[in-house]
């Protein structure tokens, strides 16, 4: 880890060293170091283990066994070791920002396989048996995308095996997520292990309307394909699937929360914050971080209370807002209908602020029922932004357009199309997010809103920073988890004092972020980035700052390492502000 953090120092100097001159020409280490990138590029393909947010339905599952596992951990340290031989003095201009963000993917990858994350492939907001039901939700764009899912489903029994099998060396060495937040998890197998009929299940959603072009006899057979391989083999591997978790797994799972205290907890979490903030710091520097965050941030909710004319301290203004009727929905309806008609609003300011619009649009849909109980408030990407409306005096409308510029527009639903429609960058770039960019920009784009007029009332602008205060309490509860010995109760007071969440969201959280180390690190030291980075801008440039060239430099980047946005945002400034899309201004 040592060298890494040498060889980003090497790589920010070589990359201010260049910004005033004219990018370099094509080079032998250019060579040297694509042919590095679309070699293993290639061989993520083939082992079915690359990102891909636009690609076809895949006909089978990758082979995730010990053997497996083993050869992938084998192969990208041997990418490292190509990667230290390459000239990264001699790299053009534009290879060395590829440089910086690749060697740190490849870094990523080998921790999590060094680590052994496979051993524990589900927490408290994510499992490996989701991806199926993910995958049946995806628009399914040709025939064979029908036919490949069938064969796909195939494979699941071997997958589902392989899993079990991992999760029982896992169990082995004590490396589970705490038993405290997998409690009930187990619901969403049990929805396909107890299904009445193979057409009850998500997966058969997709062949319910099949395409015109296919003959009614063929989309009878390709129904009754579904039928068969779903109760034949899909259900029986969830049968299984469940008894495991009920009977062996979660008894057995461990009880302690810390990411420290798992086999060699410390080098671990510190591996987790590389990977989620792609930042050299440490548990201690990040927790004192959040604590000064969050006493600013305190101020400003105090000044916006102050706006309503609310008569109170705070404890009483954040029990008034988990209370009061006026704040909350009484139909799932009404809630996506208000989320929808906040992405509008953004839509209708959209091209004051971006030059580049995303191609891919969104739909906003129900979070399943199946996962809703344990899931967030929201999620978004490519084409989705899912909204929970399950326990709706749980969901207050002063959060939702905080949430929806977060999960839609201009967040995760804007920035992860701009990133992979960006043909001017390497596969890796495109079809890969990185947490601290990604989370960072949405979190930023929630701030946004006030500059943007989208926040109607002071209720809706102190739901915002409610927001940015929990994300600043993140470094402050994950670090105080995993690093100082914090108990759940103690993390959930910490966030019930601070934040206007409902309770049920503060026991979603309190259990994502125990089971989940590092993730929550992400956001605020994301948007912290962006946001030093606009402000150097602005000061820099004066009247030729454009808001616009600059989101659109910042979107240009795809999904990045926070050093080598940066440097591109002084690069940005030392090019007179000139965004990458000149005719769009």
């Amino acid at each position: 880890m040592h060298r890494l953090r040498s060889v980003l120092a090497v790589i920010a100097l070589l990359l201010w060293a260049g910004l005033s001159t004219p990018a370099m020409a094509r080079t032998s280490a250019d060579a040297q170091f694509e042919a590095i990138y679309e070699t293993e590029w290639a061989w993520r393909d083939a082992q079915l283990i690359a990102d891909s947010w636009d690609g076809p339905i895949r006909e089978r599952m990758p082979q995730i066994d010990e053997k497996s596992q083993a050869a992938r951990l084998a192969y990208w340290d041997a990418t490292l070791a190509k990667l230290s031989k390459v000239r990264v003095d001699q790299l053009s201009a534009k290879a060395r920002a590829d440089y910086g963000v690749y060697r740190l993917q490849i870094t990523t990858l080998a921790n999590i396989q060094r680590f052994k994350d496979y051993e524990a492939p589900f927490n408290s907001d994510s499992a490996f048996w989701s991806e199926m039901a993910s995958t049946a939700r995806k628009p399914f764009k040709t025939v064979q995308d029908y036919r490949n899912f069938i064969a796909q489903m195939q494979t699941w029994p071997s997958y589902f095996e392989q899993s079990e099998a991992n999760m029982r060396a896992g169990l082995a060495r004590g490396f589970t997520p705490p038993k405290v937040t997998l409690m009930g998890r187990e619901a969403s197998v049990a929805v396909i292990a107890q299904a009445a009929s193979p057409t009850d299940t998500i997966f058969y959603q997709p062949f319910k309307t099949l395409p015109a072009s296919l003959s009614a006899a063929e989309q009878e057979a390709l129904r009754a394909q579904a039928i068969a391989v779903i109760r034949d083999q899909v259900i029986p591997a969830h049968i299984k699937l469940l008894a495991f978790l009920k009977d062996d797994y979660l008894p057995k799972a461990t009880e302690t929360l810390a990411a420290e205290s798992l086999p060699d907890g410390k080098a671990y979490y510190q591996a987790k914050i590389l990977d989620y903030t792609t930042l050299e710091l440490t548990p201690d520097q990040i927790h004192k971080i959040g604590l000064e965050q969050v006493d600013l941030i305190s101020a400003q909710m105090q000044a916006v209370m102050g706006e309503t004319g609310f008569q109170g301290d705070m404890p009483a203004f954040l029990a008034f807002l988990r209370k009061d009727p006026r704040f909350y929905v009484t139909t799932p309806q009404a809630l996506l209908d208000r989320a929808a008609w906040v992405a509008k609003q953004f839509d209708g300011r959209a091209d004051r602020w971006f030059g580049r619009l995303p191609r891919s649009r969104f739909a906003i849909t129900p979070v399943p029922d199946e996962i809703a109980p344990y899931y967030t408030a929201g999620r978004g990407g490519p084409g989705v932004y899912l909204l929970n409306t399950y326990d709706l005096p749980s969901r207050p409308l002063y959060a939702l357009t905080a949430l929806t510029l977060h999960e839609s527009a201009p967040g995760h639903a804007f920035q992860i199309p701009l990133a992979s429609e960006n043909k001017d960058q390497p596969a890796f770039r495109r079809q890969t997010y990185i947490s601290a960019f990604g989370e960072g920009w949405a979190l930023y784009c929630e701030k946004l809103g006030v500059e943007m007029g989208l926040y109607e009332t002071p209720y809706d602008r102190f739901g915002m920073l409610s927001y940015q205060m929990w994300r600043a309490a993140r470094l402050v509860v994950d670090t105080g988890i995993h690093a100082k010995g914090w108990t759940r109760d103690q993390a959930r007071a910490y966030l019930l004092s601070h934040t206007a969440l409902s309770e049920r969201e503060v026991n979603t959280e309190v259990d994502r972020y125990i089971s989940w180390p590092g993730q929550a690190l992400a956001y605020y030291l994301g948007q912290m980035a962006i946001e030093k980075g606009r402000a150097k801008a602005e000061a820099a440039l004066g009247s030729r700052f454009s808001i616009r060239a600059f989101h659109d430099t910042v979107l240009s980047l795809g999904s990045v390492p926070l050093p080598v946005l940066t440097d591109r945002i002084d690069q940005f400034i030392a090019e007179g502000g000139v965004g990458p899309y000149p005719d769009e201004e």
